[in-house]
């Protein structure tokens, strides 16, 4: 199975913006659909983007028309770009194959002035 390492995380003021990367310690191409998951404080965790092999993706309306989902199979790297964030994006995000049942370590957004 394959395990995927996130980065990118970090402080940001509202409005800002940050580009998470997931790098995958083998090859991505033959997967499937990969996604970006986040876990708020005290929250469950929730789905935010989806990407298939082939470039399609779907979004949680929370962040539709902000956030970017996009992988790359020749760098095995799912990225996340995130625009005009909001306090209420503060959360840990995790990528994984959507058919995984394992998680990374996830890595921290803080949106807060």
């Amino acid at each position: 199975q394959v395990q995927f390492v996130e980065s990118g995380g970090g402080l940001v003021q509202p409005g800002g913006s940050l580009r998470l990367s997931c790098v995958a310690s083998g090859s991505t191409f033959s997967i499937p659909v990969i996604g970006w998951y986040r876990q708020p404080p005290g929250k469950q965790r929730e789905l935010v983007a989806l990407v298939s092999r082939f470039g399609v993706t779907e979004y949680a309306d929370s962040v539709k028309g902000r956030f970017t989902i996009s992988r790359d199979n020749t760098k095995n790297t799912v990225y996340l770009e995130m625009n005009s964030l909001k306090p209420e994006d503060t959360a840990a995000y995790y990528c994984k194959d959507r058919r995984a049942s394992s998680w990374g370590q996830g890595t921290q957004v803080t949106v807060s002035s």
